[in-house]
């Protein structure tokens, strides 16, 4: 099960490979079934994820009971609530499985004493997390700036391998439109070819 991590880590720093076999030796395999919560808004998120297969949303429910997609997981991808699992307290998100999904679970007392132990993976982390900010910082940026259309071509340009395992509705959850207002764009898209 872990080899897709081992590759993963691979791909962004150089490790013996001793260390990268005690390092995956610290997390946990699950497998969870389509609709299965990971993580519930209101309890502690004690895990940073790696997926395996399959497709993660990573949301928050508004007042009115309307989701609110932050992100999606896919293979590859790291998830987790970062303020929830960072200062310890209850989450405000959301994680549940879109397919049926693989993932391998650390724990933070795990993930802190493997920083202690090898700065390399520390260093890994530094790095995810930087990609991680960056995406975000873009995506407010693009939020704030660029009009739904323009949101949902790029959505699908940048994203393709996720773009099609998604619905109307969770795309428009992701990009803060109507469920409508994609099928109006995908009409249109279709119209032009």
């Amino acid at each position: 099960m872990t080899e897709s991590l081992k590759k993963h880590i691979r791909e962004y720093i150089d490790i013996s490979d001793e260390k990268l076999e005690k390092y995956c030796n610290a997390f946990q395999y699950r497998k969870l079934k389509k609709k299965e919560f990971l993580l519930k808004e209101g309890n502690i998120c004690e895990f940073e994820g790696f997926v395996v297969s399959g497709c993660f949303k990573i949301f928050h429910t508004d007042r009115n009971a309307g989701e609110q997609i932050v992100y999606f997981g896919i293979e590859n991808w790291w998830i987790s609530d970062i303020d929830s699992f960072i200062n310890k307290i209850p989450s405000k998100l959301n994680i549940q499985a879109l397919e049926d999904s693989e993932i391998l679970l650390i724990a933070r007392e795990d993930k802190e004493k493997i920083y202690d132990e090898m700065p390399e993976i520390e260093r890994l982390m530094r790095v995810k997390f930087q990609m991680w900010i960056i995406a975000l910082q873009r995506r407010i940026i693009d939020n704030l700036s660029k009009l739904s259309e323009e949101r949902y071509t790029e959505f699908l340009q940048d994203y393709p391998q996720i773009a099609h395992r998604l619905s109307n509705i969770q795309i428009a959850a992701y990009l803060g439109v109507t469920p409508e207002f994609i099928s109006r764009i995908r009409r249109k898209i279709v119209n032009k070819s």
